[in-house]
């Protein structure tokens, strides 16, 4: 076999049977703007699109083969029997292209267990299938997740002053474009003002927290959509590609997943995870730094949400929605805002 195989092609060969190493019951494929995901009856295998982002880079098959391997080792803290394996893709030299073959590797993919899309917790909450005893457990699993987590002397710089005001200042300078359009300009101007006095006056809170070892290697992406609830809990999907959204304090964790409960209207359910929370880890300044990490995850979902309005490959009616909920993300983030106390 002669020539660069294209990734193209690699995603065209499986969509074959033959290209598994066990028998599938059928095949689906599920995409985002930054990877494939064929799903089998059984297993689940993602494979990295060759993109970059700036915050993000899987522009060579090296980077790809690692950020799998980061993706397997962050979320087997978590979900360990979820995660199987990270496996190479080969091609032979009569061109067969096959998932843990013989020949050439082409392309890397992490192997995960098929989980039922219906015991979503995002799902299970639009049921009103959510008890208050899954959010109790919840609670309890993150906690430990949290007590156990790694932190070191590189870990711990992410909790400074520097980087989380980088952090927002990243975020006002990509939200500009839509004053006017998914935020207000007085909404916009308030949120910098409170944040910006929040940093300044708290700053012995924030050094505090880094002493107290509260920044962590976090899961960074903790809400509804990533999590299972089935015979037992699975948190999946921690951010591996970039160590500014993983490394930092538990409270943006906590935060999150609070913060997607109010923003599901479901305020009940936020407290409550809230105050399990507190109740376990005994962190009595993590509620002091709760509404600055709420306003900060709404901040910037409202800012994702935001930037689909700038994708070609988004329908007018998809658009629309999307609108409708940055805004509602912004709303949100005004109102955390307002709980600053300075």
């Amino acid at each position: 076999m002669t020539g660069i195989m294209s990734q193209k092609e690699i995603i065209e060969a499986l969509h074959k049977a033959d290209a598994y190493d066990e028998n599938v019951k059928n095949i689906n494929l599920i995409q985002t703007h930054i990877s494939y995901v064929f799903l089998t009856g059984i297993y689940a295998y993602k494979i990295k699109k060759p993109v970059n982002f700036g915050f993000l880079d899987f522009s060579t098959l090296e980077k790809r083969k690692f950020y799998c391997e980061e993706e397997l080792r962050l979320n087997r803290r978590l979900c360990g029997d979820m995660y199987v394996g990270v496996l190479p893709i080969t091609v032979s030299g009569n061109g067969e292209i096959k998932i843990n073959g013989k020949g050439k590797i082409v392309e890397y993919t992490l192997k995960m267990k098929e989980m039922p899309q219906e015991k979503m917790m995002a799902t299970l909450l639009m049921e009103n299938k959510i008890t208050t005893r899954d959010i109790d457990k919840l609670a309890k699993i993150v906690f430990k997740f949290h007590n156990s987590a790694r932190t070191n002397a590189e870990i711990k710089k992410y909790g400074s002053l520097k980087i989380i005001k980088y952090n927002w200042d990243e975020n006002f300078k990509q939200t500009k474009e839509f004053i006017g359009k998914t935020i207000t300009k007085d909404d916009y101007n308030f949120i910098f003002q409170k944040i910006n006095n929040f940093l300044q006056k708290k700053r012995g809170l924030f050094e505090n927290r880094v002493k107290d070892g509260k920044i962590k290697e976090c899961h960074g992406d903790l809400h509804l959509s990533n999590i299972f609830i089935t015979d037992k809990i699975y948190i999946f999907d921690a951010i591996e590609f970039n160590k500014r959204f993983r490394f930092s304090d538990i409270a943006s964790d906590v935060a999150f997943f609070a913060m997607d409960l109010d923003f599901r209207g479901r305020i009940d359910l936020s407290d409550r995870f809230v105050k399990k929370y507190l109740e376990l880890s005994k962190d009595d300044d993590l509620i002091k730094v709760l509404p600055f990490y709420k306003c900060y995850r709404a901040f910037v979902r409202g800012k994702v949400t935001s930037f689909k309005l700038n994708d070609s490959n988004i329908s007018e009616a998809d658009k629309m929605e999307a609108r409708k909920a940055a805004k509602k993300y912004f709303n949100l983030s005004v109102k955390y805002a307002k709980q600053l106390l300075t």
